[in-house]
C-alpha cells in the first residue's frame, strides 16, 4: 500500500513543533511505499502539528502530533494499515473529531493549502496552476479578461469591497507608457493571518493573479509589499518568483505571447497605516508611509505617478481561480452583491481557532458554533469583532446576520480584511473598544488633525472610564468625536478608527453606563474597578494562591482560609487562575473605584 504523508510546515505548525515531526518521519519511514511531503497550513491551528496520511483507503488527518506519536503512526498506520482513531481530527471515510471544521467550509482559495508543496512549482502545476494565466495570454484580450472578472462579481477583499474589474478598467483606460501591479500583503490587523497563510501555503496562486492583472491593465512590472515580520512567506515568495521565471511564467515574452512581466518584493517595517494604498505607494518609493489626498486615485496616478492597480493577497488569489474555473462557476457561490467566499482568521474565546473559508452570506452563528465549535470557556457567547481595529463589535443577539459587505455595513461593522474575534460574557466591551483605539492611535501617521488629536482624546476618555473616573457627558463626547473623526480624516485608518467605540456604545451602552454611573465593570475585567476576595467556606488552605501572588498580598496558614489584602493586590489574576477550588471571587461593586478616585483627588 502506497502512503503519502503530508506535514503542515507553515508558521503556526513550525511554532508547534512540526519541523521536528517532519524530520523524524522523513528519517524513519518504513519503506519506499511511503513518502513524506511538506505542505502548507490547512487552517486547523488549534490542532498543530498536523500529519495527514493518504492512501487508497482515504485521507486521515492527525492532530497534535509529536515525535513519539509519529513513531506510532509509522508502526500502526504506515506499517500495519490501521489508523489511530483517538488522534484523528478528520477522515474522508467518516465524520469524526473536528471534521465539521473542514466539511462545513467552502474552500476555493484554500483548496491547495495543506494539499500541495508551497516550495514546488511542479506541485502547483499538478493541480491546474498557471492554466488560468495561460488561457488569458494565449486566447483572451485584456478587455476580455476584465469582462471575465466583472462577470464573476469579485470585489476587493481588503475591506472596502470595491469591484475589482472597475479598478482594473480604470487603470487600463489611463493613457500612460508605464503601469504597475501592486500586491498589498501588509497585513496589520491584530490577530489576522489570512494573507500570511495563503502566501506560505500557496504563493504561486498570488503570483498568477498578479500576472493576470498585469496582462489585463497593460503592466510589465509588479511589486509585492509584505510585512518583514513574515519571513517564511517572504522566503517562499522569493522561491516561487525564481521558479516561475525558470518555467517561463514570469519574464520576457511569456508563453510566446509577447507579454513581459516581472515581480519584485518590497518589505515593510510594520506600519499599520501602510495598508492604505497611497501610504503603501509612498513606502515602496522610499518615502515615509503617509496617505495622500484622492483623487487622483492610484489607477490614474499611483506608483511613481504612473497608473497602478493595487489588490490584496486574497483578491489576487481569487483571480487565478476565476480564470481557471470560469466566472460562472465562481459567481454561483455567495450572495447577489457579494460573490465568492471569504477567508477569516478565527480567534478569541473559540474552541477551534484558526483559518476558515466560508461562502459570503453565511451567518455569524454558523461560523461561531458550526465551524468554530462554540465558545471555548463554555460561557455564553457575547459578541464578535469583525474587521479588526477598523471594524465593529456585533452582539450575540445579532448572530443571524449574514456575513457580506452590505449586511455588515448596515449594522455599523465592516468585513475588513478578515479577522474575526469571538468574545464571551467575561469580555468587557469598554475595554475592547479601548484596546483597538489604543492600537489605531499609536499607528496613526499624524497627518490629519482629526485622526492625530481626535483619537488620542477618545482614548483618554476611555482610559478614564475604565479607571472609574468617567462622567455621564463622556458618552456623548465619544459619539461626537467619533463621527467628526470619520468625516474629517484623510484615509481609511482615521475614517474607521472610531468604529469599535461607536458600535460598542450602540449595542453595549449599559456597560458604559455601569462604568460611568456605578463605577463598576460588569465583566469584572477593568483593574481599577475590581477586587479579589477569598470565599472562606471554599478555601482549603492549600497555599497555591499565596505562592503565586507576586506582591505578597495573600496571607494565611496551611489548611486555614486565606485572606487577600486589597490594598496590596494588583489584580494580576494569578491567584484566581491558580485556585483549583473556585475559592477566589472577583467582584466589582464600585467600592474600590470610589476609594481610588477619592485617593487621587
Amino acid at each position: 500500500m502506497k502512503n503519502t504523508v503530508n506535514v503542515g510546515i507553515a508558521s503556526c505548525g513550525i511554532a508547534a513543533g512540526a519541523q521536528k515531526v517532519y524530520d523524524y518521519l522523513n528519517a524513519n519511514l518504513p519503506d519506499d511505499n511511503s513518502k513524506v511531503h511538506k505542505v502548507g497550513c490547512i487552517g486547523m491551528c488549534f490542532n498543530e502539528p498536523l500529519v495527514e496520511v493518504t492512501n487508497e483507503k482515504g485521507s486521515f488527518l492527525y492532530g497534535n502530533i509529536d515525535e513519539k506519536k509519529a513513531q506510532r503512526i509509522i508502526d500502526e498506520h504506515l506499517k500495519g494499515g490501521q489508523p489511530i482513531s483517538e488522534w484523528l481530527v478528520y477522515s474522508s471515510v467518516e465524520t469524526i473529531g473536528d471534521g465539521d471544521y473542514i466539511s462545513k467550509q467552502t474552500r476555493i482559495l484554500l483548496k491547495n493549502s495543506g494539499a500541495i508543496n508551497p516550495e514546488s512549482i511542479d506541485s502547483y502545476l499538478s493541480v491546474g496552476g498557471y492554466q488560468g494565466f495561460h488561457k488569458a495570454v494565449t486566447s483572451m484580450t485584456p478587455e476580455e479578461v476584465i469582462e471575465e472578472i466583472e462577470r464573476s462579481g469579485l470585489r476587493g477583499r481588503g475591506g472596502a469591497g470595491f469591484p475589482t474589474y472597475l479598478k482594473w478598467k480604470f487603470t487600463r483606460q489611463t493613457d500612460n507608457f508605464s503601469k504597475y501591479v501592486v500586491c498589498n500583503a501588509d497585513e496589520g490587523d491584530p490577530g489576522a493571518f489570512m494573507d500570511r497563510s495563503i502566501l506560505e501555503s500557496d504563493p504561486h496562486s498570488v503570483l498568477e493573479g498578479m500576472a493576470i492583472a498585469a496582462y489585463a491593465i497593460g503592466a510589465s512590472q509588479g511589486y509585492i509589499y509584505i510585512r518583514a515580520e513574515y519571513p517564511l512567506a517572504v522566503k517562499r515568495l522569493l522561491m516561487a518568483i525564481e521558479q516561475a521565471e525558470e518555467k517561463g511564467y514570469l519574464g520576457k515574452n511569456i508563453q510566446g505571447s509577447g507579454f513581459d512581466f516581472t515581480i519584485e518584493i518590497r518589505e515593510g517595517a510594520g506600519a499599520f497605516v501602510c495598508g492604505e494604498e497611497t501610504a503603501l505607494i509612498a513606502s515602496i518609493e522610499g518615502h515615509r508611509g503617509m496617505p495622500k489626498f484622492k483623487p487622483p486615485f492610484p489607477a490614474q496616478k499611483g506608483l511613481w505617478d504612473q497608473p497602478t492597480a493595487i489588490n490584496n493577497v486574497e483578491t489576487l488569489a481569487n483571480v487565478s481561480r476565476i480564470l481557471y474555473e470560469g466566472a460562472e462557476a465562481y459567481s454561483q457561490c455567495g450572495t447577489d452583491k457579494s460573490k465568492g467566499t471569504k477567508v477569516f482568521a478565527l480567534a478569541g474565546k473559540i474552541k477551534r481557532g484558526g483559518l476558515i473559508e466560508v461562502p459570503m452570506g453565511i451567518t455569524i452563528n454558523d461560523i461561531v458554533f458550526d465551524i468554530g465549535g462554540g465558545i471555548s470557556s463554555g460561557k455564553p457567547f457575547k459578541a464578535v469583532q469583525t474587521g479588526g481595529p477598523s471594524g465593529g463589535c456585533i452582539p450575540a443577539s445579532m448572530g443571524d446576520t449574514p456575513v457580506d459587505y452590505e449586511s455588515l455595513q448596515q449594522i455599523g461593522a465592516i468585513m475588513g480584511s478578515g479577522g474575526l474575534l469571538v468574545m464571551d460574557e467575561d469580555t468587557c466591551m469598554v475595554d475592547v473598544a479601548r484596546f483597538f483605539l489604543e492600537f489605531t492611535t499609536e499607528e496613526s501617521c499624524g497627518k490629519c488633525t482629526f485622526c492625530r488629536i481626535g483619537t488620542k482624546h477618545m482614548l483618554d476618555i476611555l482610559n478614564r472610564i475604565t479607571e472609574g473616573r468617567g462622567k455621564p457627558e463622556d458618552l456623548e463626547q465619544l459619539e461626537k468625536l467619533g463621527h467628526n473623526i470619520i468625516k474629517g480624516s484623510l484615509c481609511g485608518l482615521g475614517q474607521t478608527a472610531p468604529n469599535p467605540v461607536l458600535t460598542t456604545l450602540k449595542y453595549f451602552r449599559d456597560e458604559y453606563e455601569a462604568h460611568v454611573n456605578e463605577k463598576r465593570c460588569p465583566a469584572r475585567k477593568c483593574k481599577e474597578l475590581i477586587a479579589f476576595r477569598v470565599i472562606e467556606e471554599k478555601c482549603t488552605g492549600c497555599t497555591l494562591c499565596k505562592k503565586q501572588c507576586p506582591v505578597e498580598a495573600i496571607s494565611g496558614e496551611r489548611k486555614e482560609a486565606h485572606v487577600i489584602d486589597t490594598d496590596k493586590c494588583i489584580a494580576c489574576r494569578l491567584c484566581y487562575s491558580a485556585c483549583k477550588f473556585d475559592a477566589i471571587e472577583i467582584y466589582s461593586d464600585g467600592i474600590k473605584a470610589n476609594d481610588w478616585v477619592e485617593g487621587r483627588e
